[in-house]
């Protein structure tokens, strides 16, 4: 083999390697990946909050974890920068379904941005839950930029124990 042969196959293992690498990392980080709606600014950018929306970025990554144990699935999300009250939560089907709007709280009106990649806006997030949870004893919880969801598990069938009375 010679020699612009072998640097052309090594040139193809590279490649090769490099692709699956970010076919990965498109797998693992797209479902984290979510979609912030501008939904004030349709074209008219009358006010300065219209405008900084109109710089912000569309997207974002909202990172999740997701734990089951015997009795639970356990969701947590990281989204700095919001309000309890901001959040809606639901579970339809075997998904978890996480929708908000995060502000605008812009704390100065001189200067401007140079960098500017937190999102804002309207956003849904969508988790595929492991088990079947009781959606009407879920609890959540928003503290220093993490929600977090306790799900516990639908109990269906099992061993369980019946007392007879007498």
């Amino acid at each position: 083999m010679s020699l612009l042969e072998q640097i052309g196959e090594g040139l193809s293992q590279t490649w090769n390697q490099l692709s699956e690498g970010w076919r990965e990392l498109m797998q693992r980080a797209g479902r984290a990946l979510t979609r912030f709606r501008h939904t004030r600014h349709a074209g008219n950018l009358q006010t300065r909050e219209d405008q900084f929306l109109s710089l912000a970025s569309e997207w974002a990554v909202l990172p999740a974890e997701v734990r089951e144990t015997d009795d639970a699935v356990e969701v947590r999300l990281e989204i700095p920068g919001m309000e309890a009250a901001d959040f809606d939560i639901s579970v339809v089907g075997n998904d978890l379904i996480v929708r908000g709007v995060k502000q605008v709280e812009s704390e100065s009106t001189e200067g401007r941005y140079h960098v500017l990649e937190c999102a804002y806006g309207e956003f849904e997030r969508i988790i595929p839950l492991p088990a079947e949870v009781d959606d009407a004893r879920a609890r959540a919880r928003y503290r220093r930029g993490i929600l977090r969801i306790s799900l516990p598990k639908l109990r269906r069938g099992g061993n369980v124990k019946v007392t007879v009375e007498g």
